[in-house]
């Protein structure tokens, strides 16, 4: 059994006196591990460092065994990572929120979003934004999509300002208005849809999308599993916020999956 495929490092332990298993998140094969033989030298030491693209060759006798890997290098990122505490936390918490997947179950859409948040890991004015929006489509990946794109109540796709913490439907700021004590706030720039150009965003818009996917994934994810959320997530975005200044942010925009269902009650 063998397949090459392109993947980014989650990580990597040692294994005997001179070898590492690398954990890689792959577009094509899912999160899979796979031992590097001499992953412990020198030689390995900048290029299986988490952060980093490469080219990835697996090979094992059978499809179930753990197999080896060939590593090639392909974009070198991990340096630049190290250097920003708010990149480090963030890496730590995107691996984590990768390895809520099942192994080896591919999930290509979420892989690019990973690989393109990323990129942005280490630009304070961008990076909270995007992986609030990348925590977004992890939700949807997990079965669990928020229906971000129009009001629950009236269908109307302006004016949107919350969204139901049971149902993960948007409701509009008219619609809304009677309840919105118990609705959680919607930034704007995760109710916008592609080609509507460059949204802002300012330090409590951060807070309040972060408050939004972490009530789902606690609900949805880690309170099933009998967990809680990782600790660097908190640090992240603790330092995300922080790094937010007094003007505002512009990120350019992008949609997400929707929920085909609809409910008359935005609570």
């Amino acid at each position: 059994m063998n397949w090459s495929d392109r993947g980014f490092i989650l990580g990597a332990r040692a294994h005997g006196e001179t070898s590492v298993i690398l954990e890689a998140m792959t577009r094509e094969h899912g999160r899979h591990l796979g031992l590097v033989h001499g992953g412990r030298s020198r030689r390995f030491g900048a290029l299986l460092q988490p952060g980093n693209t490469v080219a990835l060759t697996w090979r094992a006798r059978l499809d179930e065994q753990m197999g080896t890997y060939v590593v090639e290098a392909d974009e070198m990122r991990a340096a630049r990572l190290m250097a920003s505490p708010l990149a480090l936390t963030g890496l730590a918490t995107l691996a984590a929120h990768l390895r809520l997947l099942a192994e080896r179950d591919p999930h290509p859409d979420l892989s690019d979003a990973a690989e393109a948040l990323l990129d942005r890991l280490d630009d304070e004015a961008l990076a909270p934004a995007l992986f609030a929006r990348f925590e977004v489509t992890l939700l949807a990946e997990l079965g669990f999509g928020l229906d971000l794109l129009s009001c629950a109540a009236t269908g109307e796709r302006i004016g949107l300002a919350y969204v139901s913490p049971r149902t993960g439907r948007a409701v509009g700021r008219v619609a809304g208005e009677a309840w919105q004590s118990r609705l959680l706030r919607l930034p704007a720039f995760l109710a916008s849809e592609t080609g509507e150009g460059e949204v802002e965003f300012v330090r409590q818009d951060i807070a309040d999308a972060f408050r939004l996917t972490g009530h789902f994934l606690d609900r949805h994810v880690y309170e099933p599993r009998g967990a809680t959320a990782p600790d660097e997530r908190s640090r992240f975005i603790a330092r995300a916020i922080a790094a937010q200044g007094v003007e505002p942010a512009k990120m350019p925009d992008q949609a997400f999956a929707a929920d085909d269902s609809l409910r008359t009650d935005p609570a």
